[in-house]
């Protein structure tokens, strides 16, 4: 028994050891490497691997360039796309939580024999290629779209609307990417809601929206939470989404890291700006963390 329980730990370790394995694979050394590119300048060939270590008369000197952050800094185009990309995600989330929360809700509510088919519903999305449900809804609101067609025969416009390349298209594009990133975990955590505590609050004399926001709310933050960091995590570096739907006049921090990468060839300015990206979505990713280890405290 006593070989047992010192075994039992051992596994756990192990356990836990392979996603953290697994994460560090995945995430940590590419990140290393981008982190490496934006301190390097471009060596002789062009190429974005320029030495930070060199040696000379006995010496081993680090070259570390912080040009690209500086300029990062100084330049408004970086931190108006920067503001940009937090305002689009931020209303991404919001609307989503908006759509979101009552669909999750309905899930929840419905017979134990429903919630698998409205499960699928929402999954459904997934099986279809995520370019051409966005290419999707080029033909849905474009100009002579489907949706300028119904407004016309209905007689609800006179012309049709301008609607494509404009913030309103993306919007539309990614809330609908989106959404399912936040029915998910909402369902999952109101599925879960006693009930008796909805009828003792009607017991105790409040009216089912009382009840709603006093209770069920309240139940359902880590769900919120949850929810809200997987819908904005992902939306804060969309790329295809604005590029398609967006416009010029929609820029996100997505399109402006391929412009670096691959159109002005400038590999540690890009790793700057990726580096500076991935600190703004570790931060409210930070404070989820924080707020899950006080809830389970």
């Amino acid at each position: 028994m006593s070989g047992l329980r010192i075994a039992l730990p051992r596994g756990r370790h192990a356990v836990i050891a392979l996603p953290f394995g697994w994460l560090a694979l995945t995430f940590l050394l590419p990140f290393l490497i981008v982190l490496r590119l934006s301190f390097a300048d471009m060596d002789a060939a062009g190429g974005p691997f320029g030495s930070l270590v060199s040696y000379a008369d006995g010496a081993i000197q680090f070259k570390l360039k912080f040009a690209n952050y500086l300029f990062i800094l100084r330049d408004d185009l970086y931190l108006l796309t920067y503001l940009s990309s937090l305002k689009y995600a931020a209303i991404t989330t919001g609307l989503c939580l908006l759509a979101g929360y009552p669909f999750a809700y309905f899930m929840a509510r419905a017979r134990p024999s429903a919630r698998p088919v409205l499960m699928m519903l929402v999954m459904l999305p997934f099986w279809t290629s995520f370019l051409l449900r966005i290419y999707a809804w080029k033909g849905i609101l474009a100009n002579h779209g489907i949706l300028n067609h119904l407004l016309l025969s209905l007689g609800a416009i006179e012309e049709p609307l301008h609607m494509m390349n404009t913030p309103f298209s993306l919007v539309i594009g990614m809330v609908y990417a989106y959404l399912p990133f936040m029915i998910l975990p909402l369902y999952a955590n109101l599925v879960k809601l006693d009930l008796r505590l909805l009828e003792a609050a009607a017991d105790l004399g409040a009216t089912p929206l009382q009840a709603f926001w006093r209770i069920t709310v309240p139940l359902s933050k880590s769900g919120i939470i949850a929810g809200a960091m997987l819908v904005f995590i992902p939306a804060v570096g969309e790329y295809v989404i604005p590029e398609l739907l967006g416009g010029p006049g929609t820029l996100m921090i997505g399109k402006v890291l391929w412009d670096e990468f691959f159109t002005n060839n400038d590999w540690p300015l890009a790793s700057a700006v990726t580096v500076v990206v991935i600190l703004l979505i570790l931060v409210p990713m930070a404070v989820f963390n924080k707020y899950r280890a006080e809830e389970r405290a």
